[in-house]
């Protein structure tokens, strides 16, 4: 059924750039701030050309697997029973991303916005509209995202705008004070919230897209939007905050909201602002989830994925409050555990595939031509 869906190349340039904005925005900041200090906004413009190159490995494999999903891919490359294996590896970083997405939401309301309600029900009714979303399938999601895309723009707008008056330009200096390579590993840090997830969207690319040819161009164009915003997101925030303090707030752009305060008519709109953030984490779970089950219904041979998203969403749940005790554990894991993580999955992965798919495509090659000589 899922295999019938196409989505248009203006669609999933939309939904690339959500999926790349998505927690980038929200959180990765303060631990290039701590890092990196003032240059923050440096490693995050390498992290993007970076990206730019990473999303040109994700387009040879989509012309060497033009109908076929990343699980199929790696099936197709690795054989059956080990390409199942890596296979339920990918899906396992697709569902711990869901997961992970499921608390920051909930932490982030509950921390910042409705402190006295309880994180369960906050996880609850997110996972209900990413379960409705996922089942509606992937043309509904596509369009709800073209529809809501102009919000994301308008209300990143609005931040930058009326954010210029607390510009400081003393934020940002000394540049390059602490040399190059703090930069560069900024730059990896970066590109694993930013760029390396976008390997879950390998399973809708290109497959399911109705121009498949233009779609290359259209997951550059995604890639380049989001690394736009997160640039001026970056710049903005050392200059108004100062490395110091975007470092010690979990959240700084939500912190950068709160700072918007024009006369007596302009004041309080954090709340208004973060609607730009759930949004794009809302499609970005949604993508997650999707290549969850149709991973798992992919790899079981099932007809449908549908039946899976119910029991994986209470799944979800369950493992959001369990997955991170607490902030401090929340913090290390980022800096730590995830960029490896996102590495091996989003790079060394499709990086291993492509190179086993050209030699069987080698070997294949040949073999058809020495049949032919033989005839």
């Amino acid at each position: 059924m899922s295999s019938n869906w196409k989505i248009s190349n203006r669609q999933f340039s939309i939904l690339v750039t959500l999926n790349a904005i998505g927690t980038a925005i929200l959180i990765t900041l303060a631990g290039l701030a701590s890092e990196v200090k003032q240059d923050a906004w440096i490693s995050v413009i390498a992290g993007v050309g970076i990206s730019l190159a990473l999303i040109g490995l994700y387009n040879v494999i989509g012309d060497l697997y033009p109908n076929m999903s990343f699980v199929k891919a790696i099936e197709a490359a690795l054989g059956k029973w080990l390409g199942t294996v890596v296979s339920l590896l990918f899906i396992f970083f697709s569902f711990n991303g869901a997961v992970s997405l499921v608390w920051i939401v909930g932490n982030f309301i509950t921390t910042q916005m409705m402190p006295e309600t309880p994180m369960l029900y906050i996880n609850i009714l997110f996972t209900a509209v990413i379960i409705f979303g996922v089942r509606l399938g992937l043309e509904t999601v596509a369009r709800s995202a073209e529809i809501l895309f102009p919000w994301v723009i308008v209300f990143f707008l609005f931040l930058i705008l009326f954010s210029t008056p607390n510009l400081k330009a003393e934020n940002i200096q000394p540049v390059f004070e602490n040399g190059i390579k703090p930069v560069l590993r900024g730059a990896l840090s970066f590109i694993s919230f930013f760029s390396l997830p976008s390997v879950v969207l390998l399973m809708i690319f290109p497959a399911s897209l109705n121009k498949p040819k233009e779609g290359k161009k259209a997951f550059f164009t995604g890639v380049l939007v989001a690394g736009i915003i997160m640039a001026i997101t970056a710049i903005f925030s050392i200059l108004i905050l100062g490395s110091d303090f975007t470092a010690r707030n979990t959240y700084p752009t939500y912190v950068l909201a709160k700072k918007i305060s024009i006369g007596k008519i302009i004041d309080r709109v954090e709340a208004v602002i973060a609607g730009l953030w759930l949004i794009t984490i809302f499609f970005k779970a949604v993508l997650y989830l999707y290549a969850t089950v149709l991973g798992i219904a992919q790899t079981l041979n099932l007809r449908d994925y549908r039946p899976l998203t119910l029991p994986l969403g209470m799944l979800m749940v369950a493992l959001s409050l369990r997955i991170y005790p607490n902030i401090p554990y929340f913090i290390v894991w980022n800096e730590k555990t995830f960029p490896p993580f996102a590495i091996v999955s989003g790079f060394f992965l499709p990086l291993l595939i492509l190179i086993v798919g050209k030699i069987r495509s080698k070997k294949e090659r040949k073999i058809a031509d020495n049949e032919r000589n033989k005839a």
